[in-house]
C-alpha cells in the first residue's frame, strides 16, 4: 500500500515537472505605448532600445495602475480602456521566439501625465537643492568628493559626503541615457569627472550630505562640421582643440539646438568672463541626458535632473537654451561651428552627442585658445547636460 502511494506520488511529481518544463518562460518588458488596437485590445509597445513588441493580453489578464515612485504592492486595478498612447507600460508574459510579440498575463501602466508631474517635481527639487561641478579631489576612504562651486564671494570648495544610505550611480560609456547608469561607488569617481548630488548643505556651507549622487566622465568638443550623413545619423567634424577628425553620432536622445547670433554673443560675453576667472575645473553645474536623467522609479523612465546649485545665472542660461529652436542634422552644413557634449566612449575617434549646439561662432571666437575653450565647455556641459532629455 505504502509502495503504491510512493510510486503514485513520484509519478505525480514527474508529471508536474514535465508540465512546468513545457510552459514557456515568463519575462517582463518595458516601454512606451505606441498604439492600441481597440478591436482586439492589442498594444504596440516601443521599448527603450527602439524595438517594438505587439502585446496580446490573455483573456483574464490583470491591468494595474501605479504612480511614479510607488511599489508594485501599491498598484490599483484599472480597465484596459484607461491605457493611452504615450503611457509607460510594463508587461509580463510569454515572449515569442522572434521577440516581436508577447502573450501578457499582467499589464502595469504608469500614466504619462503622472510621469510628467513627477518629472517636474524632481526637476524643481534638483534645481532648488542640487549641487554639481567638476571633481577636484576624491577621498575613497572618507567617502567624499570635492568640487568647486560659485558663491557670492567667488569660487569655494564644497565637500560632498556619501554615506551608506547614499544612492551612487555612474554613467555608462557611450550612453546618453541616465537609465543606462550603473550602481557605483565613490572610488570609481576620478578628478575631472562631473558629479551631481542631491542632499543637504551644512550650516557653514563647506560640506554637503548627499542622498543621491551621479557621476560621469564627459567629453566636451568645440568643432566645425566637415560632412553630414543624415541616413546614418552621423556627422564628421574637426575637433578645434586636437585638430583631429571626429565622428559624432546623434540619436533620439540627443538634444540639438541652434543659437540666434544675438543670443550667442550675449553668452560669449558671460562665459568668456567666467572662464577667465574660473579656470579649468572650476565650473559648477545639471538629463544628466543631457548629462543624463535621474530616474523617477525603477522602470518608468527618468525625470530630468536640475541645474541648481544656487547659481541663478547658469540656470537662466540653461532655461534659455531649452527654449532655443531644435534642429536636425539636415539643418547643418560644412563649416558650421558646434559645441558638443558627450560621455567618454571606448573609441576616442567617435562620440554620441548628449547635447549639440550650433550657432556658436561668437562663443568660440571669445575663447580662441584650446585650454580656454575647454574651460568654457566644461561649464556649458554642466549647465546643459543635466537638464536635457532622459525620456
Amino acid at each position: 500500500m505504502h509502495t503504491r502511494i510512493l510510486r503514485g506520488a513520484a509519478i505525480a511529481c514527474l508529471v508536474m515537472a514535465a508540465a512546468a518544463a513545457q510552459q514557456p518562460a515568463r519575462t517582463n518588458i518595458v516601454g512606451a505605448v505606441q498604439s492600441i488596437d481597440t478591436s482586439n485590445g492589442r498594444i504596440t509597445l516601443k521599448m527603450d532600445d527602439g524595438k517594438t513588441v505587439v502585446i496580446a493580453p490573455h483573456a483574464n489578464a490583470r491591468y494595474l495602475h501605479v504612480l511614479p515612485g510607488q511599489k508594485m504592492s501599491q498598484a490599483t486595478n484599472i480597465s484596459p480602456n484607461e491605457i493611452s498612447t504615450g503611457d509607460r507600460l510594463l508587461a509580463r508574459g510569454e515572449l515569442s521566439e522572434d521577440k516581436q510579440a508577447m502573450a501578457a498575463s499582467t499589464i502595469v501602466v504608469m500614466n504619462k501625465a503622472d510621469i510628467a508631474k513627477k518629472q517636474q517635481a524632481d526637476e524643481a527639487e534638483w534645481r532648488a537643492r542640487g549641487v554639481g561641478g567638476l571633481v577636484t579631489a576624491v577621498d575613497p576612504a572618507a567617502n567624499t568628493v570635492t568640487i568647486n562651486t560659485r558663491t557670492a564671494e567667488g569660487l569655494k570648495p564644497l565637500i560632498i559626503v556619501a554615506s551608506a544610505k547614499t544612492t551612487i550611480s555612474r554613467y555608462a560609456p557611450d550612453s546618453v541615457k541616465f537609465s543606462d547608469a550603473k550602481p557605483s561607488t565613490v572610488a570609481e569617481i576620478k578628478v575631472g569627472d562631473q558629479v551631481r548630488a542631491l542632499g543637504t548643505k551644512s550650516d557653514d556651507g563647506m560640506h554637503y550630505e548627499a542622498d543621491e549622487m551621479v557621476s560621469g566622465a564627459f567629453r566636451n568638443v568645440a568643432a566645425t562640421v566637415t560632412a553630414i550623413d543624415p541616413a546614418t545619423n552621423t556627422l564628421k567634424v574637426m575637433d578645434l582643440t586636437t585638430r583631429k577628425p571626429l565622428i559624432v553620432h546623434v540619436n533620439a536622445d540627443s538634444t540639438m539646438r541652434k543659437l540666434p547670433e544675438m543670443v550667442a554673443r550675449m553668452i560669449a560675453l558671460r562665459t568668456s568672463g567666467a572662464a577667465a576667472g574660473a579656470g579649468a575645473g572650476a565650473a559648477g553645474g545639471g538629463s544628466w541626458q543631457g548629462g543624463g536623467q535621474r530616474p523617477a522609479g525603477q522602470w518608468q523612465g527618468g525625470a530630468a535632473g536640475g541645474t541648481g546649485n544656487g547659481a541663478r545665472g547658469r540656470g537662466d542660461v540653461q532655461q534659455m537654451l531649452e527654449r532655443m529652436p531644435a534642429i536636425k542634422l539636415e539643418d547643418l552644413k560644412p563649416g558650421d561651428a558646434l559645441i558638443i557634449s558627450s560621455t567618454q566612449g571606448a573609441d576616442p575617434n567617435q562620440v554620441t552627442a548628449i547635447t549639440l549646439v550650433a550657432g556658436v561662432e561668437p562663443i568660440l571666437s571669445a575663447a580662441p585658445g584650446g585650454r580656454q575653450r575647454a574651460s568654457m565647455l566644461g561649464s556649458w556641459n554642466l549647465d546643459m547636460d543635466m537638464g536635457g532629455g532622459m525620456q
